[in-house]
């Protein structure tokens, strides 16, 4: 019985990892999926086969000969399913739509203060219904809509049990996903972040997620991420840490400063206090953009405080090297604008590396339009996936 089932087990794995490989490919053939994943000519036939019946692998034509007989190209049916992200800020809202791609196929932004009361739910739903409508995506093929939020969520409990910059706390999630036609899933929006981040980058390995927004929050990121786990447990496309009470990569709240300013948490010298993008924003009426611009401009009192900024960053960043020894992507609102300061951010924490002197695992995010929708949108896709 035990042989059985491994060998049941191993099939699913198997079928898994043929279409996870053929999804990320524009197309492919059933030799160079046995030789990608070193599995039997034979056995790719059979999972291939079963997944053309299924409706989520198709022929494509064939390809283009290296000198032999033309292989048939063997492809991903991208849109046999959707999933709608949703990334829901203090004073916007940001919508977005993915197929099996995983790639932003469209996204919104909508100015719309927050608040917790049943008609901002409502228009909320009327929001996303329109974007769907608009966006002609095929109610049947919807798999629901993914919240992404500046919150903790405990999973267990199936409750948001704080976020400071929503100013709610112990709220249940089914009193949101009532408001909407379609399965609805709340995440936390660092978590979402980084999800999209990985899916920019094949086999991105370890990472640290940095989220430089009005809060400075993170995640943490494993690899070996598209490993099929034993039945029972839940299948990630990302191994993702969490923690033991769902409160893991609360890096804001890392202290850089004993006896420092003051966190809206209550403790002194947070990282949250220091490196908020609201450090920079404040003093542009709120439009971060504008202070990357008048720092472009030379303007020294920028400078001397874009100085500061940075001082405190690499104390944060070297830290987090320290403790994860991987890659440091910074995201968020400053990290979507940091890009042409990472040289130098890069020169200050390799004077803090202990081993090797080196300041090249840090980085600016990749996917920056509407990352934390996409990512909620990628979560319900991967979900999807993994029963494949």
């Amino acid at each position: 019985m035990k042989r059985s089932t491994n060998s049941v087990e191993v099939k699913r794995q198997n079928r898994n990892r043929v279409f996870r490989y053929v999804n990320g490919q524009a197309e492919t053939s059933m030799p160079e999926i046995s030789a990608a994943l070193d599995i039997s000519g034979p056995t790719v036939l059979t999972i291939v086969n079963e997944l053309k019946e299924e409706g989520v692998l198709k022929e494509a034509g064939e390809l283009k000969s290296t000198g032999g007989r033309k292989a048939k190209a063997i492809a991903a049916v991208k849109d046999i399913k959707y999933a709608v992200g949703i990334d829901l800020t203090a004073n916007h809202i940001g919508i977005t739509y993915t197929d099996l791609s995983e790639k932003a196929l469209k996204h919104v932004r909508i100015r719309k203060s927050f608040e917790y009361t049943n008609e901002y739910l409502d228009e909320l739903a009327v929001f996303t219904r329109r974007f769907i409508e608009e966006n002609a995506i095929p109610e049947d093929k919807i798999l629901g809509i993914g919240i992404s939020m500046p919150c903790i969520i405990d999973k267990k409990e199936q409750l948001i049990t704080y976020s400071n910059a929503l100013d709610i706390y112990n709220v249940s999630c089914s009193e949101w996903k009532e408001h909407f036609k379609y399965p609805a899933v709340l995440l936390n929006d660092a978590n979402c972040a980084a999800i999209a981040e990985s899916a920019e980058h094949v086999n991105c390995g370890n990472m640290v997620y940095l989220m430089l927004s009005n809060t400075v929050g993170g995640a943490v990121l494993f690899e070996n991420s598209n490993v099929i786990m034993t039945a029972g447990n839940e299948l990630e496309a990302v191994d993702m840490y969490r923690g033991d009470n769902w409160r893991s990569a609360e890096f804001g709240h890392m202290v850089i400063h004993p006896g420092g300013r003051t966190c809206y948490c209550g403790k002194k010298g947070c990282l949250d206090a220091y490196c908020s993008a609201l450090r920079l924003a404040d003093l542009t009426e709120g439009k971060l953009e504008i202070f990357f611009e008048k720092l472009e401009e030379g303007n020294a009192e920028y400078e001397k405080i874009w100085d500061e900024y940075l001082d405190n960053l690499a104390i944060a960043v070297d830290n987090l090297r320290m403790c994860f020894d991987c890659e440091v992507v910074l995201g968020g609102y400053v990290g979507n604008l940091i890009g042409p300061y990472v040289p130098r951010l890069r020169q200050m924490v390799a004077e803090k590396n202990l081993f090797g002197h080196d300041g090249n695992y840090v980085r600016a995010c990749d996917y920056r339009a509407e990352a934390s929708a996409l990512g909620a949108a990628i979560k319900l896709i991967e979900n999807y996936i993994q029963t494949i």
